[in-house]
């Protein structure tokens, strides 16, 4: 599965795949795809130091990335302080009283949740990028369209890549305007946040609207056969990540949520704003029943959403509060039906790829 892309990045296959667990990056590196670490969740830095240690450690020298999320809009000050201040009382207490309902328990002591997304603040991720960068760090993606001109700069000046995941083409061209690098045609399908055009009619609009940019598709893709669908429409490769949370090195917060994830079919999920305050699809539970029901407060704009459930969500993984445990996850959750090393997975895609290029060498006449 090489492209002129993956050609470029040294890896073998041209799989990209973005996971929040080093010990997934690493072994997807290690089997010739570039594995992309999600750095949402790092507050601390000295924290994502240590990971990407581990990360480089355990990589086998080959490439890999980081995802950091500088929001492009913001509703709130430049500080978690002055944030949180900007949550209304009553969302708390819609917090409060669907975890009461379901008889959460509150977390020991002072203990806060470790579920915190300050990550999502610009200031954050750009605390992020000084620790990344005094590491060999191949490509730098930005979940929520491109980074400030300044971080692309700092970026090509390390000679890292850049990549922005875009949901429309419009979104794309602002992109390639930007000076990125890269661009993620990201589907409706996928797991977290997503616009609202489906993956197939998606990548050749994108495809068309930044070339000769590189684009990777993204949405609903979990087999060898939808990658070869992916270049076939004119990507250079595609970027995976719910296929990923159930594969034997992830690191999720408990046995339940893989058994939930294991279980779910691919109308199992849920496209909502009750995690961040922006449209992620995630696993359909009675948390995101809770924030979509017209009744309630509605979810608060970004980052204040993220800030507001963060304990809880804590508390609900601690607990394994099953009715309300959930995890962004694609509609590609349906065919994550056991748990497999990241090396099985990644043969399986490439066997698959084979078949369906058999299948059009067949069909074209020249078997």
């Amino acid at each position: 599965m090489k492209t002129e892309l993956s050609t470029a990045l040294g890896i073998e296959h041209a799989l990209f795949g973005f996971t929040p667990f080093p010990a997934v990056a690493a072994a997807l590196s290690r089997a010739g795809g570039l594995g992309v670490l999600g750095a949402v969740r790092y507050s601390d830095p000295d924290d994502l130091r240590r990971d990407l240690d581990r990360l480089e450690r355990h990589c086998g020298g080959r490439p890999w990335g980081l995802d950091v999320v500088m929001p492009a809009h913001r509703a709130a000050g430049d500080t978690e302080a002055e944030a949180e201040a900007m949550i209304p009382d009553g969302h708390r207490r819609y917090v409060q009283e669907i975890l009461d309902r379901h008889g959460v328990p509150e977390l020991p002591g002072d203990e806060r949740g470790g579920w915190r997304i300050t990550g999502w603040m610009e200031q954050v991720a750009r605390r992020q990028l000084d620790v990344a960068f005094d590491y060999p760090v191949r490509l730098l993606a930005s979940a929520l369209g491109p980074p400030p001109p300044d971080v692309v700069a700092r970026a090509r000046g390390h000679g890292v890549r850049t990549a922005a995941l875009a949901g429309s083409a419009r979104h794309a061209r602002r992109h390639a305007e930007a000076g990125i690098d890269i661009v993620v045609a990201q589907g409706y399908e996928a797991g977290g946040h997503t616009g609202e055009i489906a993956t197939m009619v998606l990548t050749p609009e994108v495809v068309a609207a930044v070339d000769p940019l590189p684009v990777l598709a993204a949405g609903g893709i979990g087999s060898g056969e939808q990658i070869a669908a992916a270049l076939a429409l004119g990507a250079q490769g595609v970027w995976l990540g719910s296929l990923w949370l159930t594969t034997t090195e992830a690191e999720l917060p408990s046995r339940a949520l893989t058994a939930r994830l294991l279980a779910a079919g691919s109308g199992d999920t849920v496209r909502s704003r009750a995690l961040t305050g922006k449209p992620a699809r995630q696993l359909r539970t009675a948390w995101t029943d809770a924030w979509d029901d017209p009744e309630g407060p509605g979810a608060l704009p970004m980052p204040l959403q993220g800030l507001l459930v963060a304990d809880a969500v804590s508390r609900i993984q601690r607990y394994e509060a099953t009715p309300l445990l959930g995890t962004p996850v694609g509609q590609i959750v349906g065919s994550m039906t056991s748990e497999r090393s990241v090396r099985a997975v990644v043969d399986d895609l490439t066997r698959g790829f084979e078949r369906a290029v058999t299948r059009l060498h067949r069909i074209a006449g020249r078997s």
